[in-house]
């Protein structure tokens, strides 16, 4: 895989141990990194991200292979991976932190992820009203190195057992053709 062009794109939907690890699987995907973004508080910390007062949200940066998968994919594994209808909440995750909001890099994506939000809205393919917000990508802080490839590394934690795994296997079963070989 020699490819040169990659592209990034950068999602919040809940917890980033979820999204880092559907992500990780993903053909085409070079590499997922959980971090903070959108808010105003420059280098925070997960410590003060999980208050709610820094206006950050646990968000993944993923850089890909735009000729392997399209940014239409990624977003269609976003949306079917976690909940975007709860305002500020994931599960039992709540607060401004696990919102679920797309950060674009460009006005490309801005343009795709507005026309799939339409898309999902119009087709009524979740009961209520998708709450997802689209906005400019701003600073990404790099989370804390303990928080990298968690799934891998804390397989037995028991938030991995009954929220991350679920979410990972509900991906496996979903998107057969888009994993990893």
């Amino acid at each position: 895989m020699n490819q040169i062009s990659t592209e990034t794109a950068i999602f919040a939907g809940g917890c980033f141990w979820c999204t880092e690890a559907i992500f990780k699987e993903m053909k085409g995907v070079k590499s997922v990194t959980p971090g903070y973004t959108g808010g105003k508080r420059p280098n925070p910390t997960y410590e003060q991200v999980t208050t709610g007062a820094t206006g950050h949200a646990e968000a993944v940066k993923i850089v890909y292979y735009p000729d392997e998968v399209s940014y239409e994919e990624l977003l269609q594994v976003f949306f079917a991976t976690h909940d975007p209808t709860t305002l500020n909440r994931q599960g039992n995750d709540v607060g401004t932190q696990y919102r679920s909001a797309i950060f674009y890099t460009n006005d490309k994506q801005k343009e795709i992820a507005n026309a799939y939000i339409k898309f999902l809205n119009d087709s009524d393919v979740y009961e209520q009203y998708i709450v997802t917000e689209v906005l400019a990508a701003t600073d990404f802080y790099e989370a804390e190195d303990y928080h990298k490839n968690y799934l891998a590394n804390n397989p037995d934690n028991p938030y991995c057992q009954y929220v991350v795994l679920p979410k990972l296997e509900k991906f496996r079963k979903q998107f057969k053709t888009k994993i990893k070989k």
